[in-house]
């Protein structure tokens, strides 16, 4: 039996918040939305099995939604273990997708910003569906960012 649920926000845990925030506002258009957070407590110590959590960031509006709209929550914890890149076929959440106008023209922004390519540039047919034009690329920190237009 399904809930009723309301999808309300992606979160993405950054080494440095600010700089995403701004790479994800720079590039995509994403809209700073709310106050900045900076959460600890018994209550975050109990959400998140550590002990002295602090986590810091804010979330942003995601383009084509309104005030309401979903929300690409990017926060940084004080305390964080280093981690290897993270790769498409890995189990988890593995990218985040953005539809665009130009996909060489978003995979330019992405990296002129700070980020790099994953792969190349790729066209196929997607059975009754169309022609889509699709690349993976990374933001800043290495988070895999889906770069799509449907033709």
């Amino acid at each position: 039996m399904a809930i009723k649920a309301k999808y309300v926000h992606t979160n993405l845990i950054a080494r440095d918040w600010k700089k995403l925030v701004r790479f994800y506002g720079d590039v995509f258009g994403c809209i700073p939305t709310g106050p900045e957070r900076d959460l600890s407590g018994e209550w975050l110590d109990r959400v998140t099995s550590l002990s002295a959590a602090r986590l810091r960031g804010l979330h942003l509006r995601l383009p084509g939604y309104g005030d309401d709209g979903p929300t690409l929550e990017i926060f940084s914890y004080d305390d964080m273990p280093d981690k290897q890149l993270p790769m498409p076929n890995e189990p988890a959440f593995a990218h985040i997708g953005f539809a665009v106008d130009d996909v060489e023209t978003a995979l330019e922004a992405v990296i002129s910003a700070g980020g790099s390519s994953v792969g190349e540039i790729a066209t196929t047919e997607v059975g009754s569906v169309g022609l889509l034009q699709v690349v993976y690329a990374r933001d800043p920190e290495g988070n895999i960012v889906e770069l799509q237009k449907w033709r």
